[in-house]
């Protein structure tokens, strides 16, 4: 996380208050859920390295194969509502996984639960549909828009919960945060208090997925200078370039002329004489798309030793192959990797969250992306998010930035809901990259799911 970005180091949007009771509704109609899917394009539970295998069952109570089959339950469901809502756009009130890992269907309609039944899911009757709750984000952001900055950065995030039909503001705990007036003409709308953002977060380099970078060559920065961010995922072009997947956020020259700063293996020791790994070549923070990206262009000296490889790196060395894909589904299962928290593990609490950022400038950013219950630390920004095997999207930032360690993190913010990482969809990234490229580096870009043979 660049340390430059204080209110993205600190993660408003990360913020969400309802984590705890993210799964208590009431069913309509309840049916056996359909047979049991396979996991198509995943690897098998024996394949899993270790240090990923403690974090499942250290912070999901899970055992492999079920993180493997609720990851796979959650694209099935993602599929199914996406062409259910395509159908019955006026009826369809979101989807989730139970906390048993059971698919739900929320609707609100007799006659449109009848059909999600018959197809084999549980649903729940919901008085507002999912675009109707959209809608109302909308007006809402515009409305936080409309606020002076002193009043605005009081307002960590903005998330749709429609297991219970509303949004959720998220607002800090400080005097501004308690005399925050909403606007009337929005309806079901959560105020919850949670810790305010913090600001700068002072980082080291440690184990896992590193990188440094700065505006300049290291050896005519300081030590301040030099910001700290984690590899996402490997990609490679219609060209053949070798790219990797971060944070946008990370690029120290964001939205200047010259963006492409260089990025470094770090030399503890030494650190201006840091090995260089290859250089941003675009980054994005907010924008028409509201997403935090960049892309880093890997050097050939990063190719020969191997960094071009589908995979995702935790602590100790190990490493998992990433196979494909995933949106984010609320009850979804999730993992993720960075340099500061190497692997752990939680659930996506919210599939849509947007918050405003303000970059060093004071400038504001909306980011929307998907919220999870996962630890995330300060640095570990641009890691990977999975769900299963596959890819789900970037870390953007946390609620638990400047916390020295998860365990000092979870409790801490027990009181507030838990950990909680905001994450940007690799499919929206993906998508982005390749409409911008004009032709240029990223064009045609793909993730890695087979090694490269050099």
């Amino acid at each position: 996380m660049r340390k430059l970005v204080a209110r993205s180091a600190a993660v408003k949007a990360a913020t969400i208050g309802f984590a705890a009771t993210v799964f208590i509704a009431p069913l309509l109609v309840t049916t056996a859920a359909s047979a049991e899917p396979a996991a198509p394009g995943q690897l098998s539970a024996e394949n899993l390295p270790p240090d990923l295998v403690e974090a499942i069952s250290r912070d999901l109570k899970m055992t492999p194969a079920e993180y493997l089959e609720r990851s796979a339950e959650a694209q099935e469901l993602s599929e199914y509502a996406e062409s259910f809502r395509n159908e019955r756009p006026d009826t369809y009130a979101g989807a989730w996984l139970g906390s048993d890992g059971k698919p739900v269907v929320a609707v609100t309609s007799v006659d449109a639960a009848k059909i999600a039944a018959a197809d084999g899911y549980q649903t729940h009757l919901a008085p507002i549909s999912a675009n109707s709750l959209e809608n109302s984000l909308v007006h809402l952001n515009q409305w936080i828009n409309t606020l002076p900055k002193e009043i605005s950065q009081s307002i960590n995030s903005v998330a749709v919960d429609f297991l219970n039909s509303q949004l959720v503001l998220s607002v800090a705990n400080t005097p501004v945060g308690h005399a925050l007036n909403l606007p009337t003409l929005v309806a079901n709308v959560k105020v919850i208090l949670s810790p305010n953002s913090g600001g700068p977060v002072e980082r080291r380099p440690m184990g896992g997925d590193t990188y440094i970078t700065a505006p300049t060559s290291l050896k005519d920065t300081s030590l301040r200078g030099v910001d700290v961010c984690s590899f996402g995922f490997n990609s490679v072009d219609s060209a053949g370039n070798a790219l990797n997947i971060s944070a946008g956020h990370c690029d120290p020259n964001l939205e200047k002329d010259d963006q492409h700063a260089a990025v470094y293996l770090p030399n503890i020791k030494d650190i201006p004489n840091s090995i260089e790994l290859g250089n941003f070549v675009t980054a994005r923070l907010g924008g028409p798309t509201a997403l935090d990206y960049s892309v880093i262009k890997l050097n050939e000296r990063s190719v020969n030793a191997g960094m071009d490889q589908p995979s995702v790196r935790g602590a100790n060395g190990t490493t998992l192959t990433i196979t494909g894909t995933a949106e984010p589904v609320t009850g979804a299962p999730v993992c993720k990797s960075g340099q500061s928290s190497t692997f752990t593990c939680g659930f996506v609490v919210a599939d849509r969250v947007e918050t405003q950022l303000y970059t060093a400038e004071g400038v504001s950013k909306t980011v929307r992306g998907f919220a999870s219950s996962a630890c995330t630390l300060g640095g570990d920004s641009g890691g990977a998010i999975v769900s299963g095997t596959l890819a789900l999207g970037i870390t953007s930032g946390s609620n638990a930035a400047d916390a020295p360690d998860c365990n000092e993190a979870n409790i801490a913010l027990a009181q507030y809901g838990g950990t909680a990482t905001l994450g940007i969809p690799i499919r929206s990234i993906l998508a982005d990259i390749d409409a911008s490229a004009g032709g240029g580096v990223g064009t045609g870009i793909a993730l890695r799911t087979r090694p490269n043979a050099g």
